[in-house]
Order: structure tokens, then C-alpha cells, then sequence
């Protein structure tokens, strides 16, 4: 009887570990719990040169990815308190904290055959430069299918379905 006592009182002491998804469930149960109020999804970029991307939403998840681009595009999928869950360019989720992530907008050029900056937002305007797939480019305007860009000391016009980090009817001012 008494090893019997002796082993509850062992489980009963086993640390719990928390999951993502435990933490998830608690802040949409939880009033005090804030978010930031803006839509989810949406396109930021990264704050800093050294970002961690962790597996949870807090300083106690292991880190999955290190980060090391200033202004890289990433899309908040999800918000728990100060964290944002966020998906890269390759398709890697995790959890960021918002004092890493600036509302600067960027994009990564997505064509296998790169994209051509235009003087124009039309097909037959006069090129600028072609910017190879995966080029960073800082986005500073989009209508409705075209987005202004800026990349080095070039300015121009990139069709928006080249970019990854803005949506398809979304636009910028």
C-alpha cells in the first residue's frame, strides 16, 4: 500500500509541459489577453538582423530558425498575447515576439525566372532592371495588380502576382 501512495505522489510531482496549442487555447478563453486589433492574416517584415522563431509563444519554446534578414517579408497568421505566429517565404511556422517585427512593407521577388521592374504599372512600359527570384524588394505603393517598388537605387513598378508579401487584391498607399 504504501509503495502504492508513494508512486501517485511521484506522478502527481511530474512536471506538466505546456503545448502551443494548450497556450492558444487559454488566450481565447482569456479576456485579459490582448491582441493587437489588426487583421490576421497580414503581411510585416522583420524588425531587426537577428530574429528567433520559436516553436511556442513564449521565451520557454525552443527556438526553430534563426533569422538573419532585416526587413524580410513574414505573414502574421495568428496573435496570442505579445507573440505572433507567423509563416516564411518557404512555408515555416512559428512564433515571433512583436518587439521583432516592424510594420515596414517588403516582399521577395517569387518568379523561378525573376520579375521585371518597369518604369510604369504596364506590361509595355520600358524596363529598368531584372531582379532575379528572391530579390528584397521595399514595397512603397500596390493598386490593383501592380505594386511601386524600390530595390537598391532603382524604382519602378513589379506585377503584383511576382511578389510574395502582398496579397493579390490588397493595396497600399
Amino acid at each position: 500500500m504504501r509503495s502504492l501512495i508513494l508512486i501517485f505522489f511521484a506522478l502527481t510531482l511530474m512536471p506538466h509541459t505546456v503545448t502551443a496549442q494548450e497556450d492558444e487555447a487559454a488566450a481565447q478563453s482569456n479576456p485579459y489577453i490582448k491582441t493587437s486589433g489588426l487583421p490576421v492574416p497580414r503581411f510585416i517584415s522583420l524588425a531587426s538582423n537577428k530574429v528567433f522563431m520559436r516553436t511556442g509563444p513564449g521565451l520557454r519554446y525552443p527556438i526553430r530558425w534563426v533569422y538573419k534578414q532585416k526587413n524580410m517579408p513574414i505573414e502574421v497568421i495568428q496573435e496570442f498575447d505579445t507573440w505572433r505566429k507567423v509563416r516564411d517565404v518557404d512555408g515555416q511556422e512559428g512564433w515571433v515576439h512583436q518587439s521583432l517585427l516592424s510594420g515596414r512593407r517588403t516582399a521577395y521577388i517569387q518568379e523561378e525566372k525573376g520579375a521585371i521592374l518597369l518604369r510604369k504599372a504596364k506590361t509595355d512600359a520600358q524596363p529598368l532592371a531584372i531582379l532575379e527570384n528572391r530579390v528584397l524588394v521595399t514595397l512603397e505603393e500596390c493598386e490593383k495588380d501592380w505594386c511601386r517598388a524600390r530595390v537598391d537605387n532603382f524604382k519602378g513598378w513589379i506585377e503584383k502576382k511576382s511578389l510574395w508579401g502582398v496579397y493579390g487584391q490588397e493595396e497600399l498607399d
